[in-house]
């Protein structure tokens, strides 16, 4: 087994590619391993010390590093324990567990506008942002504001501001009269 590696925007995070299907659909992120019991593999990758965040894509996984960890040290423990958890035959997510599918649902007067939103999102913006080994989703629109949930590389990368209001912001704007703004949402 190969496993390819990229480096995303965000220096604390590394886009581990395994050459094969992690997820079939949707995303899943743990910015913490609380929630990792929820995956074999995520429970695997935050037992190798110096792991702050795992987000899993279609083909790809993210690994987000403490800042007192160094990427020399810590890559070499990860592609092991991607490559031996790929090779055990366990699944990436538990039977009882279930990937995201992305956005929020919205109820109410603005659903025509969020569903125009949510398609720009999935059409414009999340493939861009998956290249870079992040997600970002709908999280709620309120009074032209839209909310937006980042996830993977894309949570706590420092061009992430600039992503949002330059790129995602003056899309939609363009797009959308009725966006005004957009910010972004800790979930």
């Amino acid at each position: 087994m190969f496993i390819q590696t990229e480096s995303t925007p965000n220096p604390a995070t590394l886009k581990f590619l395994p050459g094969q299907t992690v997820l079939d659909m949707g995303t899943a992120d743990f910015p913490s391993a609380d929630g990792a019991s929820a995956s074999p593999l995520a429970a695997r990758l935050f037992g190798v010390p110096g792991v702050k965040g795992v987000f899993f894509g279609h083909d790809f996984v993210t690994v987000t590093k403490e800042d007192a960890t160094d990427w020399d040290h810590l890559k070499p423990s990860l592609l092991g324990a991607i490559m031996e958890h790929f090779q055990s035959g366990d699944p990436v997510m538990s039977s009882d567990a279930k990937a995201a599918s992305g956005h929020a649902e919205h109820t109410g007067e603005d659903g025509v506008i969020v569903g125009q939103i949510k398609e720009l999102l999935d059409s414009r913006v999340r493939p861009a942002v998956a290249q870079d080994g992040g997600d970002i989703t709908f999280h709620g629109f309120e009074r032209g504001v839209v909310y937006l949930h980042m996830q993977g590389a894309c949570a706590g990368c420092p061009s992430s501001t600039l992503t949002l209001k330059m790129g995602i912001e003056n899309l939609l704007r363009h797009y959308i009269p009725e966006v005004t703004e957009v910010r972004p949402v800790a979930v």
